[in-house]
């Protein structure tokens, strides 16, 4: 059976911003500003989704292969058209991870299977964007 999610948005009344929550009683409301200026727009937050979405494949794998993995950050740049619809037409995740033995083919073959098999934000982005990726160690 299909797993259906929902959300909810409503307009503040104050410029393009913007709060909203999933509809299960126990998610946290966020706000959404479409100029940016009080919290991330829409397509910042479609970053943010996407590298929050590989991070947690990341950690998950790596746990799995028993690495020592101490800390994860992932920094992901997005580049839009100049024209309607500005869409990105290319996404880059930059992964740096740290962890004293970390196994760099393990770390790569963990980002590799997040962004080509498990996140579900970069699978639900229409195909013809552009997806690479870096990893750098500590």
């Amino acid at each position: 059976m299909p797993s259906i999610r929902r959300v909810q948005l409503h307009w503040t009344g104050e410029g393009l911003r913007f709060r909203g929550a999933g509809t299960e009683p126990e998610t946290p409301e966020i706000e959404v500003d479409g100029d940016n200026a009080t919290g991330p727009g829409p397509m910042l937050q479609l970053l943010l989704a996407a590298a929050a979405c590989s991070g947690s494949d990341v950690v998950v794998i790596l746990e799995k292969m028993r690495q020592p993995l101490e800390g994860l950050s992932v920094d992901v740049t997005g580049t839009r058209r100049d024209e309607e619809p500005r869409r990105y037409t290319q996404i880059s995740f930059a992964f740096r991870g740290r962890g004293e033995g970390l196994d760099r083919a393990k770390v790569e073959r963990a980002v590799q299977l997040s962004l080509d098999k498990y996140c579900s934000v970069v699978h639900s982005l229409a195909p013809d964007i552009q997806i690479d990726s870096q990893i750098a160690l500590d």
